[in-house]
């Protein structure tokens, strides 16, 4: 009896601790690793999130850019740090529902170590084309690629980046033949696809808005399930082709083993910040959703695309290394 005393009297001093270490978090500065380069969309959100979280906590956020291996290297900095709420990541589809399929030798699970906190936001990744091509609609580049086997090609960032593997569905999804380019980044891909010596690019929104309003680009279609709120008059590709589907997710993650009272501090916070007006509407420019949900509903939304993105890569044959 006294051992059960005993071991109810540590279990309430844990359980204490915990809630006590919530109640004073944070205590000290946090940082936020953006596994990308300074300067792209994950960046941008995770500076918007960032400073109004600090504004409201009286302790800085300071965002940290440790881009490279397809941000694997930011991704596993955080998923090693201590689960204290103090290293925080915002992830993507790509480094939690692709990495795993096109990186061999990883030494981390990009869905069991992690603590997932909630989405942030759906970034519409668009269809584009050069204004040259003789197409308006998805049907109308599906015909036309399928006139032509093997004479459009598409612009990617590298390969295995997401506009490469946008493109690998599209192909298997409409069953037409259209020759990969890669470039050394999204940046040169936009400028040679602006300059016409590209065909097609899936690209995300913000990268390519300007060159659409001066019509330098021709706007096709977004990806999602759904029209994005920030494009309401531009049609999904699954209008047209049914099945096709890419939902360009980011959210915010911590170490696995972060203690609930945190995760669920975070999530409210995050749920806080996606209702401010001001916030909503730098997200719209960015032709970004915010996308606020439960730990469960991320987790959940991590291991479905994983699975649907294993078969994807698995039968494109696409391989980072």
């Amino acid at each position: 009896m006294r051992r059960i005393v005993l071991a109810f009297a540590l279990l309430a001093q844990v359980l204490f601790a915990v809630r006590a270490d919530a109640q004073g978090y944070p205590a000290k500065p946090v940082r936020l690793i953006v596994p990308w380069a300074a300067g792209g969309t994950t960046d941008i959100l995770g500076r918007i999130l960032g400073q109004k979280m600090a504004e409201k906590w009286g302790q800085p956020v300071l965002v940290e850019n440790r881009g490279g291996a397809a941000g694997n290297i930011g991704t596993e900095a955080v998923v090693r740090a201590p689960a204290d709420g103090y290293a925080l990541l915002l992830g993507t589809m790509s480094t939690h529902a692709m990495n795993q399929f096109l990186y061999g030798g990883m030494t981390f699970d990009p869905v069991k170590d992690v603590a997932p906190i909630s989405l942030v936001a759906n970034v519409a990744t668009v269809l584009v084309v050069h204004p040259s091509l003789p197409v308006n609609s998805v049907n109308d580049l599906v015909a036309l690629a399928r006139s032509k086997p093997g004479q459009l090609n598409f612009a990617s960032g590298g390969v295995a980046s997401f506009n490469q593997l946008c493109a690998e569905l599209l192909k298997m999804t409409a069953k037409i033949d259209i020759v990969h380019v890669p470039y050394k980044g999204g940046g040169p891909a936009v400028a040679d696809l602006v300059g016409g010596k590209v065909d097609l690019l899936f690209t995300g929104a913000p990268v390519t808005m300007s060159h659409i309003k001066a019509g330098r680009l021709k706007l096709l279609a977004v990806t999602d399930t759904r029209r994005s709120a920030a494009l309401p008059d531009t049609p999904t590709i699954g209008e047209s082709l049914p099945g096709f589907e890419f939902n360009n997710w980011y959210g915010l993650l911590a170490p696995a083993g972060t203690p609930r009272p945190i995760v669920e501090f975070l999530n409210a916070e995050v749920h806080r910040v996606l209702a401010l007006p001001d916030v909503r509407e730098k997200f719209s420019g960015l032709g970004a959703d915010p996308t606020p949900s439960t730990p469960e509903a991320f987790r959940a939304a991590m291991a479905s695309d994983a699975e649907k993105w294993g078969k994807v890569i698995r039968q494109a044959g696409v391989r980072a290394d």
